[in-house]
């Protein structure tokens, strides 16, 4: 056997007839779901799943209700999601959506306020896919670059009403 031959069974280039071992013909072209999708910039869809996977709701413990979060999140119209963070340690509360018209986030899921304005927004965070983290973003206005938010203490005090307890009777 010639040593062209031999290249031609490692699937190299066989030099002597010009034809590749496993030239473009006789393999089949790919049709399965694609695996790159390119980012839209109308959206920050995907910044937001890679901070729940990788920062606020990491590990096997949180995947049932991160998987609930992300169905919640594709079955919204909405382009534009912010996490509700419960203060700087980035513990992850709620996703609300950003209507481009009004100045209200509305709730979409978890634990927080239904409706709240922007204005009442404490600090806003922009989050690193590089660096896996938030960083505090120094202005007030929210654009879409905003990928998460904090609101003041006072908001997060809600009145719960409780069954009174009985006043102990003398004896």
């Amino acid at each position: 056997m010639s040593p062209a031959h031999l290249s031609n069974q490692n699937g190299d280039k066989d030099w002597e007839n010009g034809s590749n071992a496993s030239s473009p013909a006789s393999v089949p072209e790919y049709t399965g779901p694609r695996l790159f999708k390119e980012p839209s910039l109308k959206s920050n869809k995907f910044i937001i799943h890679n901070a729940l996977s990788h920062c606020c709701l990491a590990g096997k413990v949180n995947e049932s209700q991160k998987n609930k979060i992300m169905e919640e999140m594709e079955k919204s119209s909405a382009n534009h999601f912010l996490i509700l963070l419960r203060d700087a340690n980035c513990q992850f509360r709620a996703i609300y959506t950003l209507d481009g018209q009004s100045d209200e986030l509305q709730r979409l899921c978890g634990v927080g306020p239904r409706v709240i304005c922007c204005s009442a927004m404490e600090a806003i965070y922009k989050y690193s896919s590089d660096r896996k983290q938030f960083s505090v973003l120094p202005s007030r206005t929210v654009s879409m670059s905003v990928d998460a938010f904090t609101i003041p203490a006072h908001l997060w005090n809600t009145k719960k009403h409780g069954t009174p307890k009985k006043a102990a009777t003398p004896k």
